[in-house]
């Protein structure tokens, strides 16, 4: 089994000042940063996906300080940097063929935001044919609404991750993959 991690938009948008704050942010990047670090020591393949929206869209504008990859993850020369103009990273990328370039088959997955990237990224790599693991608590989202509710982040993001458990991913944490 080769693995490979994937840090999908872990960008300055979703922190403090950016146009989609999201809730903790801050701690979800710390845990994708242990991940990272992780990967580089085990010298395994990471791929960092960089959201670029189309014209028109006030967030992620190409050339904004909001698209830059947040500095607790920062990519370091030879690892590879994915744009993305869609929700599901593989579309419109050359991800899939990356992947299956280095014969990529486990796929570890933290991302912002959950509701979002992760959900339409995971489940297109589920049908893609990768097992995928979700580290949980290197994911953030925010608060939703619906029909005039407010959903509290913290419901969204767990069930999100309910959802994929159920069928598409392994939902774990930083500290047990970590130590599995």
């Amino acid at each position: 089994m080769k693995k490979a991690l994937i840090l999908i938009d872990i960008q300055k948008e979703y922190f403090e000042n950016g146009a989609l704050e999201l809730t903790n942010p801050i701690a979800a990047s710390e845990n994708a940063k242990k991940l990272l670090d992780h990967f580089r020591k085990e010298n395994n393949t990471i791929i960092h996906v960089q959201h670029i929206s189309g014209e028109g869209v006030p967030f992620f504008v190409d050339g904004t300080k909001g698209v830059d990859i947040h500095e607790n993850v920062k990519p370091l020369p030879g690892e590879k940097v994915i744009t993305k103009n869609f929700p599901n990273s593989f579309r419109g990328t050359d991800l899939l063929e990356y992947l299956q370039s280095k014969q990529i088959t486990h796929l570890v997955i933290a991302v912002m935001m959950t509701h979002m990237c992760i959900d339409a990224g995971t489940r297109a790599a589920f049908d893609f044919g990768f097992e995928c693991t979700v580290i949980g608590d290197a994911c953030a989202t925010m608060d939703l609404q619906i029909n005039g509710q407010k959903v509290k982040a913290e419901d969204v993001h767990n069930a999100f991750l309910s959802a994929l458990e159920f069928f598409y991913a392994k939902i774990i944490t930083t500290q047990v993959y970590l130590h599995s």
